[in-house]
This record gives structure tokens, sequence and C-alpha cells, in this order.
């Protein structure tokens, strides 16, 4: 080991300095950013509740849009309050541990999330492709194993990434051009870089991506193809109506990630990731469930009759 390399300082924090540039205007993006954070778990606790209370919504479609609901509960509250007192700190740090405990969450929340999209989309085909043996093909059992098998996948590669970030040396330089731990800024502080790692992180996200992605046009052009066999014009409405939601959050889920993890590092900008970052992190949650249940007839008939039974009790 060289001498320039023990005086350095091993770093045990990272400072945050995404927001710093905007400095006047920390304040009104706090109001702005907490006002965001509290519709999103207000609206996904209403979506949450109304699938649990109606049992008309106890199907797998709706089964899956409450875990969708929880993993974009979940996902925010991994990122968005630390960001919010950061807003209001002086000193926007946070420790290694904690970095690399907020990238394995997020990681896992989000490759979750897009294998879960991949599971929506089965059911779909199924639904639409098989609707015969739609309750035995997507039974209590299938459903929970394709969810805890989408939160493996989720798990393992969110474990990996971590650990291989953060098994680079650190050193010296603790400043994060983000305000959260995102992979490639906390990459680019490393002091030593692997580019076996760097390659295995990059292979990882294209596959948590790409097999997903897959997946799903496998499934819709089954869907497409039994769709153009539909007999009345109103059929074939129903059910591509059942659909759009679902490919409107694919192509919103799938274009950030891939702007953010599969671009040239050449082309990396702190400034465009953080705008990105930003809708991915507090928007699209909210916007995501919003999209599938405002939608839906049977969801707003479902939620009209819990608001009257409230009422009526009250």
């Amino acid at each position: 080991m060289s001498m320039e390399r023990v005086n350095e300082t091993v770093v045990r924090e990272f400072i945050f300095l995404s927001f710093s540039s905007v400095a006047r205007l920390q304040q009104l993006l706090f109001v702005i950013f907490l006002l965001l954070y509290l519709f999103t778990l207000g609206i996904n606790a209403i979506i949450i509740s109304t699938i649990v209370l109606d049992r008309a919504l106890h199907i797998p479609m709706y089964f899956f849009l409450a875990i969708l609901s929880c993993s974009e509960i979940c996902y925010t509250f991994v990122i968005v309050p630390k960001m919010l007192v950061d807003l209001l700190a002086q000193k926007k740090t946070i420790s290694f541990l904690g970095c690399a405990i907020q990238m394995f969450s997020f990681l896992f929340l989000g490759c979750s999330h897009s294998f879960l999209l991949a599971v929506m989309g089965y059911d779909r085909y199924v639904a639409i492709c098989n609707p015969l043996r739609y309750s035995v093909l997507m039974g209590h059992g299938m459903c929970m194993g394709l969810v805890a098998a989408a939160c493996a996948c989720g798990f393992t590669v969110a474990q990996i990434i971590t650990s291989l970030v953060f098994h680079l040396p650190f050193y010296s330089s603790n400043q994060l051009h983000h305000f959260f731990c995102d992979i490639s800024p906390v990459l680019r502080l490393a002091s030593h870089h692997n580019h076996f790692s760097q390659i295995v992180i990059f292979m990882l996200c294209t596959l948590v991506l790409a097999i997903p992605l897959l997946l799903i046009l496998v499934s819709y052009v089954h869907i497409i193809s039994a769709i153009l066999q539909f007999p009345s014009t109103l059929g074939r409405y129903k059910a591509y109506s059942t659909c759009v939601s679902h490919l409107i959050i694919v192509t919103v889920h799938y274009g950030c990630a891939s702007f953010i993890y599969l671009r040239p590092q050449s082309n990396y900008s702190s400034s465009q990731d953080a705008l990105i970052s930003v809708s991915y992190t507090i928007i699209t949650p909210l916007f995501n469930p919003m999209i599938y249940s405002l939608r839906n007839k049977e969801f707003k008939s479902a939620l009209c009759r819990i608001v009257r039974r409230t009422i009526s009790l009250s």
C-alpha cells in the first residue's frame, strides 16, 4: 500500500449536494415534496383499504394492485423522508452504512417492482386468453408464489449490486451529487474502479429490465392476437381498456429506469439524473396506482360503496 493511500481518509459518511444549487428554493421544494409524499401515502392507503374491505375486489388483478400500492409506499418511505429532512438541514449527510442500507432497500423494491409488472402482465394474459381457466391458473397459492418469486429476484439482485458497490474502496471524496444513494453517483466516488464489478452491475441492471420487459411483450403479443379474434367491438374495447393502464405504467417505469441505468457513463449528468430520479421516486408512486384505479369502473364502484357504508355507520 502506498504512502498516499495510507494518508487518505476512509469515507465514513456521504454529503448530498443535489439541492445545494437551489438553496433559496429548498423550503418551497420541501413543501411541494411533502405534499406529494402525503398524497402518495393517502392515495395508496385508500387503494389498499378499498381492495381489502370490498369482497368484489378479492380477485388476482386487484391483489396485485394492492401489492403494487404497498411497494410504492415502501419505495417512497426509503427515500423521501430523508430527502425532506435534508432540505431543511444545514449539513445533508448519511452514514456509510446508512447509504448501503438505502441503496439495498430501493434496489430491492425497484427490482421487485419490475418483476411485479411482468406478473401483472401474465395475469392479464391469463384473464384474456384463458378466461375459463382463470380462477384455476391464478389461484391464491399461485398469486402468492408469483409475488414471492418477484421479491426473491429483487432481493438477490439488490444484495449482489450493493455488495459489489460497497466493497470498493472509498477515500477522501464523499460529496454525492444526488439526493439519495443511487448506483452511479456512489460508484463515481469510488477511489478504485473495479471493471469486473462495473460490468456485473451493468449486466444485472440490464437483465432486471430486459427479462421482465420481454415477458411483458410476449404476454401482450398473445393478448393482442386473442383480442383481434373477439367477435364484438365492445368486447375488444373492454379487453383493451383493462390493459391500457398496465401499459402506461410499464412505459413510464422502463423508460425512466433505462435512461438512468443503461445509458453510457460518458453521458452521465448529475442534474439530469436528479430530475429523472425525482419523477420516479416521488411522482410515479403517486400516479401509478391512480392510473390503475381511476380508470377502473369496478374499483370506483367499490370505493363508492365503502364511502356510503362508512357514512351510514357514522
